[in-house]
């Protein structure tokens, strides 16, 4: 939803005061918001699903990071049916318990995956059991996962040594990957001849090798289950996958380009580039370009709010996608803070702040939610609020988070309670000092 514009400025000035304060709690909202939803307290998998969703929501960007992670500036010499280079690794820290060896060249006949991640990238960390999961169900019919660190080893080797973050999980990091290959390449040589040679930019990036060596798929190794299972059985179609990645790559060119023109303001020329590239694909059948044409779509939506369209079918096309989740709390906190995003950047979003409060509401006050949520949806009901200038009803929500919460969230829930308190002009209550004071007579 959030587009990035240059110097925005409120469409309407006049109802927007303190506004460098304002908008500097924007910023923390975010962190602050993220942060709880990361602190280990949560239970992993609503940690999984609200890091996936407390992101705006509707931008071009959002919906095709997490897909394409390719540099089409880049001089891209590997693609889907090269040869795959050879490993040149320099460390193995586990070997699947005994069970595989050192790879240097690929046996024809079997199938590797070839990861890449490091010890300090999260989406890295919580693809490990998955990994796990795919090296334990083709264990024996000549599959083998190869993830690879261009870290030190130390630094590799500490990780190990450390709980994985997920108490269902119940092991160290050391004990998780030991079903699979690990490696640590600290001079780079391997990532060079498969992520700069592929022109990818963003990690966990996973390569599938197939039975003749050559590279049949890329991408993030969440989603490999499929391909996997389709080279695993030799049914799958590396053509039509390789006119799918075309068709990716183009469609991230015409990103690009929306990209730069909503960030100066021009969004009619934003829209058009959206209209050409969509009718560019209107022959498309496969689902993942069908899914990527549908987000344009709403994403040209998002565009004319942003530009300060109001419009009955604007207006309804959002009353629609809340309509759409009702019920569903995580998908409603996206929503919001999406919508809030917009606000961030100077959008105007009229009636659609009742209609994002009345569903927050909802979902902090629902039968059953989990208690994790309650928070999230108090503490964008005060952003919002804030941002109308409704202090009184910022800071009752604010404090409604505050109670929801507890350690580390409630102690920057409680933050943010200041920080509203401060911009309203109410002084924030003092601190209790539970040792008495001496008085005058004592001394």
């Amino acid at each position: 939803m959030a587009t990035f514009k240059s110097n925005p400025s409120p469409a309407n000035p006049t109802t927007r005061r303190n506004d460098k304060h304002l908008d500097a709690s924007w910023s923390r909202c975010y962190r602050n918001v993220v942060t709880a939803v990361s602190n280990h307290s949560i239970s992993s998998q609503l940690k999984l699903l609200a890091m996936r969703f407390l992101l705006p929501a509707f931008t071009l960007t959002a919906f095709l990071a997490a897909s394409l992670s390719t540099n089409t500036q880049a001089d891209v010499s590997l693609g889907i049916g090269s040869k795959a280079p050879a490993l040149d690794i320099e460390h193995y820290v586990s070997d699947g318990e005994g069970y595989f060896g050192e790879v240097t060249k690929f046996e024809e006949g079997k199938v590797y995956m070839v990861e890449f991640w490091a010890t300090w990238c999260g989406p890295c960390i919580q693809s490990m059991p998955h990994l796990v999961e795919l090296q334990n169900q083709y264990r024996g019919e000549g599959f083998q996962v190869v993830s690879i660190s261009d870290e030190s080893l130390e630094e590799v080797e500490t990780l190990l040594e450390k709980d994985y973050p997920d108490p269902d999980v119940g092991k160290t990091f050391g004990e998780l990957t030991s079903a699979y290959t690990l490696t640590v390449d600290t001079d780079g040589s391997v990532s060079e001849d498969y992520m700069l040679a592929a022109g990818r930019n963003g990690i966990p990036a996973a390569f599938l090798v197939g039975k003749t060596g050559l590279v049949e798929w890329i991408g993030h190794p969440m989603s490999a289950d499929e391909p996997l299972a389709m080279i695993m059985s030799d049914s799958w179609d590396r053509e039509a996958f390789k006119e799918q990645m075309r068709r990716e790559e183009l469609i991230q060119t015409a990103r690009q380009k929306i990209n730069q023109l909503a960030g100066t303001g021009q969004f009619d020329d934003a829209i058009k580039v959206v209209d050409m590239t969509i009718a560019e694909f209107k022959d498309a059948t496969d689902p993942v370009t069908l899914g990527l044409i549908e987000r344009l779509k709403n994403l040209r939506y998002n565009l004319r709010l942003d530009s300060g369209d109001l419009s009955d079918d604007v207006l309804q096309f959002f009353r629609d996608q809340l309509a759409s989740i009702e019920g569903k709390p995580i998908e409603i906190i996206q929503f919001a803070y999406g919508m809030i995003s917009s606000m961030q950047q100077g959008t105007e979003i009229g009636p659609l702040t009742e209609d994002t409060l009345t569903a927050l509401k909802g979902a902090a006050q629902a039968e059953n939610v989990d208690p994790q949520i309650k928070p999230l949806a108090y503490v964008l009901m005060a952003q919002l609020h804030a941002a109308n200038q409704a202090f009184d009803e910022a800071i009752a929500a604010q404090e409604k988070a505050v109670e929801t919460s507890s350690g580390v969230q409630q102690e920057r829930m409680q933050e943010m309670l200041g920080e509203l308190k401060r911009l309203a002009g109410v002084d924030p209550e003092p601190e209790s000092d539970d040792e008495p004071q001496p008085s005058g007579d004592d001394e």
